[in-house]
């Protein structure tokens, strides 16, 4: 009895540790949860025929580190950059007009990742607890690679670093802690 207690407790030990995911909501849901608790916005513009979206999900999204520091630093939102969403920002609905839910593949843009500066999949997009826009990240970012991002971001550096040289001085500096 007391192998089974500690097999058991053992599995769900490690399905938790392991099982861990992003809480991911949508940008609407992200934007009412900024206004009863502010927090920063990082959002995944993704397509569903992006190869680079479906391996940042599976190879940076699962990382430990990605995800405890996403969720405790920022709301997640996971947005189809060729979707038929309806988010409501800052005063103005953004919709997909051109949006053929009997296409395959590509769809066309959606209003808000044209507002966002989305121009190539995958991009991840930072605001800050006011739901001001920071900056756009084009492409797939290993664990590692994105970290300085998301630190950047979560600790106000970003407000510190003005020009050029201070990024490059920054990045020098930097010492990532995610594993791989």
């Amino acid at each position: 009895m007391k192998k089974l207690f500690l097999f058991t407790f053992l599995i769900f030990s490690v399905s938790a540790i392991y099982g861990q995911e992003i809480k991911w909501m949508s940008m609407n849901d992200a934007l009412m949860a900024q206004k009863k608790n502010p927090k920063k916005i990082f959002v995944d513009a993704y397509t569903t025929w992006c190869g680079p979206c479906k391996l940042l999900d599976k190879n940076t999204f699962t990382n430990k580190d990605v995800v405890e520091y996403i969720n405790k630093h920022y709301y997640a939102v996971k947005f189809n950059a060729e979707g038929n969403e309806v988010i409501k920002f800052k005063d103005k609905v953004f919709k997909n007009p051109g949006f053929d839910p009997n296409k395959k593949g590509r769809n066309s843009v959606h209003e808000f990742a044209l507002a966002m500066g989305v121009s190539a999949y995958p991009t991840m997009i930072f605001f800050d607890e006011k739901a001001g826009f920071l900056t756009p990240v084009r492409g797939y970012l290993t664990p590692q690679k994105l970290e300085i991002f998301l630190k950047i971001f979560a600790t106000n550096d970003y407000k510190k670093v003005k020009t050029d040289e201070e990024w490059q001085q920054y990045q020098e500096q930097f010492e990532g802690t995610f594993s791989s």
